[in-house]
């Protein structure tokens, strides 16, 4: 299983990288694993502001719809053009091409919040 070390991550499997006050985000190796075989995403909050924990979308796999929640409270300033014709993009490349949002952060404290690598790993690891 990937998880990148330079990134942050949910409880719910969200990755999140921060660049400035900008944070984009997708779900991990991990989740896309065990959603199986993506073939929807439903993102209607662009422009929205959503608070963090909040749902911001849906993803729709073979086996099972998943609600998407918020790593950070902001408002959803891009999704990804991409996802729309080729949603297996978020299984193929998760932490590259399959991106699902990006948010400006409106506060950036809440990054502390976030898990690290080793707190991530823990918790798919157990």
């Amino acid at each position: 299983m990937n998880i990148p070390e330079e990134l942050k991550y949910t409880e719910e499997h969200e990755w999140v990288k921060i660049e400035d006050n900008i944070a984009t985000v997708g779900i991990t190796d991990f989740a896309q694993g065990e959603l199986g075989d993506i073939v929807y995403l439903e993102i209607d909050t662009l422009d929205s502001e959503i608070a963090s924990n909040e749902v911001f979308g849906t993803v729709e796999a073979v086996k099972t719809v998943s609600d998407l929640f918020m790593p950070l409270g902001g408002k959803v300033i891009e999704t990804n053009p991409e996802l729309e014709d080729k949603p297996e993009l978020v299984n193929e490349d998760p932490y590259g091409e399959g991106w699902i949002i990006k948010i400006d952060i409106s506060d950036i404290s809440e990054i502390s919040s976030l898990l690290s690598y080793q707190d991530y790993k823990n918790l798919v690891d157990s």
